[in-house]
């Protein structure tokens, strides 16, 4: 009788080891290791199903055509992958349980023009209608539903469908029938990806993968599945905001610098087509504290407004809060201003937030995080017709940021009258409708701001 291998792997980071142990030298984690079966048979499932046979080329003999991409209804997506989906290209999605990865996919399956296929592993065929009629009213005819988890079933009715498009949700739910252990386990996840990932290169198919995230905000299973794809994707944003940022952390097709924005509604996921105009809150009266920020992801400049409250701390250790913002920038960005520019702000509890669950670490927010902390700690408003755009160095300068002239036409086509930058800006001489304000340290700033 053939005696069965077996292995203790790690459902943290994917080592393996020959016996059982309480923490993984490896990552670090405690009681993550799992016994599985590893014995699989020589030939793998899709050399079953029949795949295709490729042959060595030399790099100066292979020809190079316009890549093939197919748009997405949903422009921010194909803003995010860089033109629209690659054909042959795997694609994995996580993010937080309810944040809307099955949603968002969804949409783009009922209103696409071509045959796609929608597989589940979660949900039923009812479920998944019920969820559909609540998004849309209109069904394209060429949306199909297949609910199971077999990886072999899954390959085998998409080769008989031959679709153009394949959604798969989710990736932890599928199991192989060559390996034994049970589903969402490293083994299992990474010899499904395997297969999907060769399906689909040999037949050209774009595949959409959806993947859980553990506690620390990681996609589950073995971090070898994001080298495995071709993009990954990180859909995220605060459940108690309405705004969702969806951001690429690889793509191997396009720019990792660029994000969508959507907004959760009733009726599903909507675009923002302009999230100034939301993110910018019309107020009645000037109040202390507010400052506005251009900020740039990827090629979008987006103005963001800054809140920060300055208070006499109660307790004995000021208290120092940030929402939106790195909390260790902010520490930074405190103790310039008590070393370079002399403000005392050192037993005074400072709380910083970003309006609308928005989170990003563009450095050009600093001014304007700054001006929000002077405005508040001498309780004088800043007009709501001037934003900023400046990194602050630790010697208290302004430093420059990139891309200048795109912040500033975002901020004059909003209607604002005065943007604050850094000198060492080079901006090109022509008639613009807004003032652009050169600081260079700390101390001009404040005297030109207040």
């Amino acid at each position: 009788m053939t005696k069965i291998k077996t292995a203790f792997i790690c459902q943290n980071c994917g080592t393996n080891y020959s016996q059982w142990m309480g923490q993984c030298k490896s990552c670090g984690e405690w009681n993550t290791l799992v016994e599985e079966i590893i014995g699989k048979s020589s030939r793998s499932t899709y050399d079953i199903l029949g795949s295709g046979k490729q042959k060595i080329v030399n790099i100066i003999d292979v020809g190079f055509g316009v890549e093939q991409r197919i748009s997405t209804p949903s422009e921010e997506l194909n803003r995010v992958l860089g033109g629209g989906i690659v054909l042959g290209s795997v694609t994995l999605i996580g993010g937080e349980p309810g944040i809307g990865k099955s949603t968002l996919l969804l949409q783009i399956a009922l209103k696409m023009r071509k045959k796609v296929l929608y597989v589940s592993g979660e949900e039923s065929a009812s479920q998944i209608k019920m969820r559909a009629d609540r998004l849309t009213e209109i069904h394209q005819e060429h949306c199909f539903l297949y609910t199971e988890t077999s990886v072999e079933k899954i390959l085998t009715e998409a080769k008989k469908l031959k679709p153009d498009f394949v959604i798969i949700d989710s990736i932890q739910t599928l199991q192989s029938q060559l390996i034994e252990s049970s589903p969402g386990t490293v083994s299992q996840i990474r010899e499904c990806s395997s297969e999907i990932i060769k399906f689909a290169k040999d037949t050209g198919t774009p595949v959409f993968l959806v993947g859980h995230i553990t506690k620390d905000g990681q996609i589950a299973g073995p971090k070898v599945l994001e080298h495995m794809v071709d993009v990954v994707l990180n859909f995220d944003g605060d459940r108690n905001h309405m705004f969702r940022l969806l951001r690429a952390n690889k793509n191997r097709f396009g720019s990792t610098a660029e994000i969508g924005i959507y907004e959760m509604v009733a009726q599903g996921l909507r675009e923002i087509k302009n999230p100034s105009e939301l993110l910018i809150t019309k107020k009645f009266e000037e109040l202390s504290g507010n400052a506005v920020a251009v900020t740039l992801e990827g090629n979008r400049p987006m103005l963001l407004e800054i809140q920060a409250l300055v208070s006499s701390a109660v307790y004995g250790t000021p208290q120092r809060s940030s929402t939106g913002f790195d909390g260790k920038r902010l520490n930074m960005l405190l103790a310039v201003l008590e070393k370079r520019a002399g403000f005392m702000l050192g037993s005074k509890d400072v709380f910083l937030n970003i309006t609308g669950g928005i989170k990003t670490d563009d450095p050009a927010l600093d001014l304007a995080v700054i001006a929000a902390i002077l405005s508040s700690n001498e309780d004088i408003a800043i007009s709501e017709k001037f934003c900023f755009a400046g990194e602050i160095g630790l010697s208290g300068e302004i430093r420059p940021v990139p891309q200048i002239e795109q912040r500033i036409s975002e901020a004059e086509k909003l209607g604002y009258e005065k943007i604050f930058v850094s000198g060492l800006n080079k901006i090109a001489k022509k008639k613009l409708g807004i003032v652009v304000e050169v600081v260079n340290k700390i101390e001009e700033f404040h005297e030109k701001l207040i």
